[in-house]
């Protein structure tokens, strides 16, 4: 009996997740990092230096979320391939110029710029949504969580380690080295059987909702994408200062910023495709409820973190409430959106997650700079609450039950 062949949608999926893994990986290898980076191109004062580690964080988000809507549009008319090959291609060059900023207001802007090119991990989704069957919808968006979960856990260990021995600069260098890969991994291996929109047709956010029955749902999903991006991007402009604060700048400062934090991803990438499969078979809807007010629970004690100890036992449990957040709305998303709008409802998607990462760090180096760095875990507590109001809320107007979702 011959064995069936494996689907070229699962053969994407494999190639993509390898090419999330790329991205997760070169991003945390760095971003960690980023505010001791700067503290070496001057003596600034630390509500500067809060301030620049802001600035630096948040600007690839703003441009992100400008631009991709109008990438979005384009996904729908030439292919989600071209925009994964567009990302890659432009992270490449982007980290690698990051390395060589010869000093801050340099690095912001190259960052700025970097964030025009991205978007690879939500086109991935978005390829991957629009060929997934429905019955295995959240156990492959769980998998391919785990490339670029997997990807952050390891990065900021191996970024640690190298910037203790050979400078901040390095960990840029090898981010565009292995965007350069995926570049490589997405043209070789990516096969998209893609069928254009027709020419003329509308392609604006009302067309893209048209045929939507759960709108408030997919859109609070959207907002919930926005407010948990806020809150996990909330702790980067000072994580690292944080634990030089905790560690009273003795020891191996960077080491330990980098397992601390890619301690979230190791509780990620074990429990994600777990609570997919559980998705598939209870809904969605349970499972967010429930990471999202594990993720409160877990927040808030952060405030009363005393060492490094008892912050990196916290991160791994935040980890797994992550596990139940970001995947759970992209499954919500792909199985309520219309095959012909996926790319732009996934855009729009990315430009509130943009939002969000724009919102979460400059707020926290706002707080960080006026009050303390744990405070802005308070602040990220708030934001959370917030979360749960709007998703209860949604399904409540459009009263919708984990049945309706699971199934539609």
């Amino acid at each position: 009996m011959t064995k069936s062949a494996t689907p070229q949608w699962k053969k994407n999926m494999w190639a993509l997740w390898f090419g999330n893994f790329a991205t997760g990986a070169g991003a945390s290898m760095s971003m960690p990092f980023l505010p001791l980076f700067i503290s070496t191109m001057g003596n600034f004062p630390k509500w500067e230096l809060t301030l620049y580690a802001g600035l630096a964080f948040s600007g690839v988000f703003l441009s992100q979320a400008i631009v991709s809507p109008l990438w979005g549009n384009l996904a729908d008319k030439t292919g989600r391939k071209p925009m994964l090959l567009r990302a890659a291609i432009g992270m490449t060059i982007s980290a690698t110029l990051t390395g060589l900023s010869p000093n801050v207001w340099f690095l912001i802007i190259i960052r700025f710029i970097q964030g025009t090119f991205s978007g690879y991990i939500n086109n991935a989704y978005a390829l991957i949504a629009s060929e997934v069957p429905t019955k295995d919808s959240g156990k492959t968006m769980g998998t391919l969580t785990t490339g670029n979960v997997g990807g952050q856990l390891i990065g900021p260990i191996i970024g640690g380690y190298l910037s203790g021995i050979f400078g901040y600069r390095l960990p840029f260098y090898m981010f565009g080295f292995m965007m350069f890969l995926a570049s490589l991994s997405t043209w070789f291996f990516v096969k998209e059987d893609f069928t254009p929109i027709k020419k003329g047709a509308k392609t604006g956010m009302r067309d893209a909702f048209k045929g939507i029955v759960h709108k408030r749902v997919v859109w609070a999903m959207i907002i919930s994408s926005m407010l948990v991006m806020a809150a996990t991007t909330s702790i980067n402009p000072i994580i690292s200062l944080f634990v030089k604060e905790l560690m009273h700048n003795h020891g191996n400062i960077a080491f330990t910023s980098g397992v601390i934090a890619a301690l979230p991803g190791i509780a990620t990438i074990f429990v994600a495709p777990s609570l997919g499969r559980l998705g598939d078979h209870i809904g969605p809807q349970k499972i967010l409820l429930v990471g999202l007010l594990f993720s409160a629970v877990i927040y808030f004690p952060m405030f009363f973190t005393a060492g490094v100890v008892m912050l990196g036992i916290l991160r791994f449990l935040i980890g797994i409430a992550n596990a139940a957040l970001l995947p759970i709305t992209q499954t919500v998303m792909t199985l309520e959106a219309p095959a012909r709008s996926v790319s732009r409802i996934f855009s729009y998607n990315q430009s509130f997650q943009a939002m969000g990462a724009v919102v979460g760090p400059m707020l926290a180096s706002g707080v960080a700079g006026i009050l303390d760095y744990r405070y802005v875990f308070l602040m990220t507590t708030l934001l959370v609450v917030v979360n749960i109001i709007v998703v209860v809320v949604a399904y409540k107007k459009d009263n919708v039950n984990v049945v309706d979702i699971s199934n539609s």
